[in-house]
Formats: C-alpha cells, structure tokens, sequence
C-alpha cells in the first residue's frame, strides 16, 4: 500500500477523532469552537508539513535523477569523441 494513502488516512482519522473528542465533551459552546478552530488550525499545519515534505522529496529524486542523466550523456559523449 502506498505510505502516502497510509499517512492521509491517519490524519484524517486523527482530525475527526479530535474534532468528536471535542464536540463531546462536556464544554460550553465558546470553549468547543475555540478548541475546533485550534485542532483545525493544527490539521491544517500538519497537513502543509507533510505537503512540503513530499515536495522536498519529490525534489531530491529529481536531482537524482537528473544527475544521472547527466552522467549518461557525458559518459556517452566521452565515447563518442574518443572513436
């Protein structure tokens, strides 16, 4: 299974078992907004780490990748000049 769809669906479950924690627990009404909003904005900032980290990986295999290539078309210019 891919470790994307694995973390996703960790988040999101963690997400929705905090927002019923909050919504059931015996709170006044400003509190459990207060403490929806904090959990959403929290959500929200994990979710953009996981995304930058993701876009930083993607990256680094990019790199990779294009210093192979590199190393292939020098290497095939090498032969190629020395024929």
């Amino acid at each position: 299974m891919n470790a994307g769809k694995i973390i996703t669906g960790i988040l999101i479950g963690a997400a929705v078992g905090a927002v019923l924690g909050v919504l059931f627990a015996p709170d006044k009404g400003s509190t459990t907004r207060k403490k929806i909003s904090q959990k959403a904005t929290d959500f929200s900032d994990s979710i953009k780490e996981k995304f930058n980290d993701m876009v930083d990986t993607v990256s680094e295999k990019f790199e990779t990748g294009k210093k192979a290539v590199t190393n292939i078309v020098q290497k095939s210019r090498n032969k190629s000049t020395a024929s």
